[in-house]
């Protein structure tokens, strides 16, 4: 059977356009850090790295499971996400300096994938395809109380929804744990007008 995040998790990829209140299970995750505009050649470098390292992954637990009983054979790769933050620079500035983002790129490795069956899977992608997968962090996130909205439009009006997940927390009693929070692009920007591009953003709270 293959495992569809989008059909098997669908409140932790919620469509809502409302802001809610959500508690987001452990996730493990392979991740690649930068610095600067994602517009920018770098970002774009990491994504052919990361994408041929999840397929990479997919491909080697298919194979892995091929003559076992498991509940799932195959899966669908999960979205790209990405965890955003500024740099000590660009924290003390009165603008937003897209050259000064400090972030996290990442796809999610699905729970039923054996954590010791990642390290060769990047191995073998990285000598077949001469990418550097070396480069790859393996993630683990806990358990987290998160606010989240299904934000469409162009990323430059997240702003418009980040105010609606702040205002459904603050009458919850919560408040946001720090200024970092998580995008998810449930949609392709290459091939996507910008005014229907689909993101869940998500920041934790407490």
């Amino acid at each position: 059977m293959k495992y569809e995040w989008r059909k098997q998790e669908q409140t932790t990829y919620s469509l809502k356009k409302q802001p809610q209140i959500l508690t987001i299970p452990a996730q493990t995750f392979i991740s690649l850090h930068g610095v600067g505009n994602p517009n920018g050649s770098a970002f774009q470098e990491k994504l052919q790295t990361l994408y041929p390292a999840a397929y990479g992954i997919k491909n080697t637990y298919r194979q892995s499971v091929k003559e076992q009983m498991v509940a799932f054979d195959d899966y669908v790769v999960f979205p790209l996400e990405g965890v955003w933050s500024l740099t000590a620079k660009g924290q003390q500035l009165d603008h937003l300096d897209k050259d000064e983002f400090s972030y996290d790129i990442m796809i999610r490795v699905p729970d039923f994938v054996p954590i010791e069956l990642i390290e060769p899977a990047l191995a073998a992608v990285q000598q077949k395809k001469q990418v550097p997968t070396d480069r790859i962090e393996i993630k683990h996130f806990e358990s987290m109380q998160v606010g989240q909205i299904l934000h469409v439009g162009s990323y430059d009006d997240e702003p418009a929804s980040f105010a609606k997940i702040d205002e459904l927390v603050a009458e919850q009693g919560k408040r946001r744990s720090s200024k970092i929070h998580r995008e998810i692009y449930l949609s392709d920007a290459r091939r996507v007008a910008p005014e229907r591009l689909k993101t869940i953003l998500r920041y934790r709270i407490e």
